[in-house]
């Protein structure tokens, strides 16, 4: 099986057009808008950000005086109430989860499309509430899994789809990070209203719903284990460990912690040979993909792209070209079902299927 080494940081699902950009409100100021998403549609082709929304006016002012092109700073009220509407065409929401449904509905009953963060809600109901307000709305809702937008990702699916490593078996999955070494008791990840969970919800989600996309494939039925080592953290699941069980017997088993080194992996093992990706769930970092098959073996180490940019940029061009951009909230959907059961399986100790 030939290989092109191009392809592994190739844009596969772009379509240049003569459209102007997409204008996007920012929902939600915190450090992963700040830092990730701001800077990524500034070096974006197909898109720019022409509103800022926060808790204040004069948050959203200091930011707004670092960046250039922005045509409104509102509150959560004003922008509920449709001010400045004219100012964007589409939305991208990254509150606590627990507040998304807000959001994306006032987005919804001003006709914009949306782009909100994983996980949906904080419940499966809120979730689900937040998918009907922009289907009956008629707007695009797209649920940001930048892996969805990942070319290494991408091409991973199209050699386990070509069956460069015969029919899948098993997964292995790892993410983890430090982020409770960096907030407080009275952070909202710690509020299960708010959050909906602390680490399954929110890591977790990672290789759930990547070996979902790689796969091609949704779980049947799941089983979890959390853990809570630090008095501080008690009550909550600092660390899990979780199984998924696919059609046709394949297993995939995943670790997640948020108070581990910085590290991510996936791997799939099948009948003819081996897959497996190094530091693929973390923006700007080195992927290192590793390939064995009786027609393809090797290391690849593409140069690394902006997963964040070019998330925003799949969604732009797929709004400039008139098409609904993928995944949408019903795939979201299955995540937060998948989620709730994961919750489940670790409180009873049991097997939890999945409706189908």
């Amino acid at each position: 099986m030939e290989v092109d080494l191009d392809s592994f940081s190739g844009r596969d699902w772009e379509t240049p057009t003569d459209a102007a950009p997409v204008r996007f409100a920012m929902v939600g100021l915190g450090w992963w808008t700040r830092e990730q998403s701001i800077p990524a549609v500034e070096n974006a082709e197909h898109c720019t950000t022409t509103a800022l929304v926060s808790s204040s006016t004069e948050k959203a002012e200091d930011v707004a005086a670092d960046l250039e092109g922005i045509e409104a700073t509102l509150t959560y009220d004003e922008y509920a109430d449709g001010v400045a509407s004219d100012a964007y065409d589409a939305v991208y929401v990254c509150t606590p989860n627990g507040f998304h449904r807000e959001h994306v509905e006032a987005a919804a009953a001003h006709g914009k499309a949306v782009l909100c963060e994983k996980p949906l809600e904080a419940t499966v109901e809120d979730a689900q509430a937040t998918v009907d307000a922009c289907r009956e709305a008629g707007v695009p809702l797209m649920v940001a899994y930048r892996l969805q937008t990942e070319p290494v990702a991408r091409r991973a699916r199209e050699l386990i789809r070509d069956g460069a490593i015969g029919d899948v078996v098993s997964i292995v999955g790892h993410m983890s990070d430090t982020i409770l070494d960096s907030v407080d008791e009275t952070s909202w990840r710690f509020d299960r209203d708010l959050a909906g969970g602390t680490t399954l919800n929110d890591i977790g989600i990672y290789p759930l719903n990547t070996i979902r996309f790689i796969l091609e494939e949704d779980p049947q039925a799941v089983y979890a284990r959390t853990e809570s080592e630090q008095p501080a953290y008690d009550g909550t699941d600092e660390h899990g460990a979780f199984q998924l069980e696919f059609p046709d017997g394949k297993l995939a088993s995943c670790t997640i912690s948020h108070s581990a080194t910085v590290t991510s992996s996936l791997r799939f093992v099948g009948t003819e040979g081996e897959l497996s990706i190094e530091g693929l769930f973390f923006p700007n970092t080195q992927k290192v993909l590793r390939v064995s098959g009786p027609d393809i073996g090797g290391e690849f180490r593409p140069e690394p792209v902006d997963q964040m940019r070019e998330e925003f940029d799949y969604f732009a061009n797929r709004l400039q070209r008139g098409l609904d951009p993928e995944p949408d909230g019903e795939h979201g959907m299955v995540d937060m079902r998948a989620i709730r059961a994961l919750y489940e399986s670790a409180e009873s100790g049991r097997r939890v299927e999945l409706d189908p």
